[in-house]
């Protein structure tokens, strides 16, 4: 009777171990199944980028307080948005002639479908990353493009 008690023990001891190897597998072919992606650069800032990258993709540039499409070729995406999903974004934001690359390891932003990557950039190396198929400059776009703050009226 002891043999059968430890045998059953074990026996159920393996099931959880098999469905739990089954719940991580699925997650993990969740998270393998990728899409093709092209990054856009949407910068909040009055600084030029001179160049941005995710994930060591990317590369192009963008004007002070400048939206684009996402038309930097290529990376690619989870097909399914996952908690803690995270990207490294490297960036330079040139000071006079000198350059200044920086970079943070970002966590992407919560998204119900594949679309481009799009790296924001704010003041004070804040980065937003989203998942989108709106062009940077949409009002459909999942943050509202940079708007250029007028200067203050001179000469009252």
């Amino acid at each position: 009777m002891k043999f059968r008690k430890q045998s059953l023990k074990w026996f159920a001891g393996m099931v959880c171990v098999a469905l739990l190897s089954g719940c991580v597998t699925a997650q993990q072919k969740a998270q393998e199944a990728r899409a093709a992606a092209q990054v856009g650069i949407v910068n909040h800032t009055g600084n030029f980028i001179y160049s941005a990258t995710v994930d060591g993709s990317g590369g192009g540039t963008m004007s002070a307080w400048g939206a684009g499409g996402a038309n930097i070729c290529c990376t690619s995406i989870p097909r399914v948005w996952y908690p803690g999903m995270k990207v490294l974004v490297q960036w330079d934001m040139p000071v006079g002639h000198t350059h200044v690359i920086k970079e943070k390891t970002i966590e992407v932003e919560k998204y119900d479908e594949p679309g481009s990557i799009y790296l924001h950039f704010f003041p004070n190396d804040e980065v937003r990353v989203v998942i989108s198929n709106a062009a940077g400059w949409s009002s459909s776009h999942p943050i509202p493009p940079p708007v250029k703050p007028t200067p203050a009226l001179q000469g009252k």
